[in-house]
């Protein structure tokens, strides 16, 4: 189960429609794990009828404290080779020259508004510090259908689909499987959107070089301070629908506090993905990280 929600995942990861029943995801050892309990226990139960009540307690509860700390090591156990895996990837796209982008956000933010932005301005420009238009390939996560890939495909964008049934987050050795089609060396930038969540892909690495959390006018200015190790976790917070920030009785200055408060170490920008207000500023600051790497 998953560390901060308990999440379980009851349908299949697929990359582009094709099921992958192998991965790392930390359900199938956990389930597995867990109907060797629940067999043990059952044992346990048969042979607790024979004894007297208190053998029997002293049985229950000491089968318990076994549960638990079997559990913690699995969990530290399985995250453990997510990490190893994030830093394959990480070497690489450093190896291919491909600055790898982590966005994360609630649904509903605009971080596929916000790709599909970015695909249409830098496909056709070139910026002041590289001599071609940006080339950007995509890796979209969602629990179902394909509709965000295809939405990007049309912007221009090469896109791989992750469908992950019902995990709330992606994992590094999905993205493996995913770039494998997707053709890195013709690419710039790959920008991984994840699932919408604030809580679970935090604690997942996939590799990234840069960590961008998206943070809509819509959803409050607190939102940092409810979701502090997203944010703690960020190298970019882009503050997104701008526009209509009036409209919203949006706080900026109280948003604006707040994540610099949680998050002092990140880059801070104010955009629109709908009329392309402040994303100038973030296409600098992206063509600079090209030139110049840099590691979470």
């Amino acid at each position: 189960m998953c560390q901060d929600c308990g999440c379980s995942q009851v349908g299949e990861v697929a990359i582009d429609g094709v099921a992958h029943h192998e991965h790392s995801h930390l359900h199938e050892y956990s389930h597995s794990h867990d109907r060797q309990n629940e067999h043990q226990q059952r044992k346990a139960e048969g042979r607790g009828q024979m004894a007297e009540g208190i053998y029997s307690d002293a049985v229950s509860d000491l089968h318990e404290r076994s549960h638990i700390s079997h559990t913690l090591a699995i969990h530290e156990s399985l995250l453990s080779k997510n990490d190893r895996l994030a830093e394959r990837n990480r070497g690489y796209f450093q190896a291919k020259g491909v600055l790898a982008l982590n966005i994360l956000s609630s649904p509903g933010s605009g971080k596929t508004a916000l790709i599909e932005r970015m695909v249409q301005d830098l496909n056709i420009r070139v910026l002041t510090s590289l001599q071609h238009p940006l080339r950007i390939g995509v890796i979209v996560g969602d629990l179902e259908t394909d509709n965000d890939a295809q939405r990007l495909r049309r912007a221009g964008a090469p896109a791989v689909q992750i469908t992950t049934g019902n995990a709330c987050h992606l994992e590094a050795d999905m993205v493996s499987r995913a770039m494998q089609k997707l053709d890195l060396d013709a690419l710039d930038v790959l920008i991984i959107e994840n699932v919408g969540n604030l809580v679970c892909p935090a604690s997942y690495d996939l590799g990234e070089a840069m960590r961008v959390v998206l943070l809509s006018v819509t959803e409050g200015e607190d939102k940092p301070l409810k979701y502090p190790t997203m944010f703690k976790t960020a190298n970019v917070v882009l503050i997104n629908k701008i526009d209509i920030a009036e409209a919203v009785g949006f706080d900026r200055e109280r948003a604006i506090a707040n994540i610099q408060r949680v998050a002092p170490q990140a880059t801070l920008f104010e955009v629109s993905a709908r009329t392309g207000q402040g994303m100038e500023a973030w296409y600098s600051y992206l063509g600079t990280a090209i030139q110049q790497p840099m590691q979470v």
